[in-house]
């Protein structure tokens, strides 16, 4: 099992580790196969989705604010109880089918670790699963 370093700068970010992701593959050697991407916390998920265009990021971010507030009913003490909704609502693992050593993703798709309770150091645990 591999892991990737993630520093998030904000509270709530979608932070691409497409090319970490990538470089790992090279690494490794890795070439038929399977990724699977697991987010080690609670407050923070893992997510492919278009990575050309970033207001496609934005309006998610917006959409989940709308959604889930960062204000509300909340009971949990530490004050953080919408980053672990939405948390729950994007996931925690992902996986990527890997070919000739290539990540099979869509022409737009990219891989990104959603940090909803930032700025924070975290990880994201990989795991290879070889043909």
């Amino acid at each position: 099992m591999q892991a990737i370093n993630v520093q998030s700068t904000k509270q709530e970010e979608f932070i691409d580790i497409t090319s970490q992701v990538r470089e790992m593959i090279r690494e490794q050697k890795w070439q038929k196969g399977t990724l699977l991407l697991f987010c080690m916390h609670t407050t923070a998920g893992i997510t492919i989705n278009e990575s050309a265009d970033p207001s496609v990021v934005r309006d998610i971010l917006v959409f989940l604010a709308r959604t889930v507030p960062r204000q509300g009913d909340y009971k949990h003490l530490e004050g953080n109880s919408d980053a672990h909704i939405k948390s729950s609502l994007i996931g925690c693992s992902e996986q990527v089918i890997v070919d000739q050593g290539e990540l099979v993703l869509g022409t737009w798709q990219g891989i990104f670790f959603a940090e909803f309770d930032g700025p924070r150091s975290r990880k994201v645990m990989v795991k290879w699963i070889g043909d």
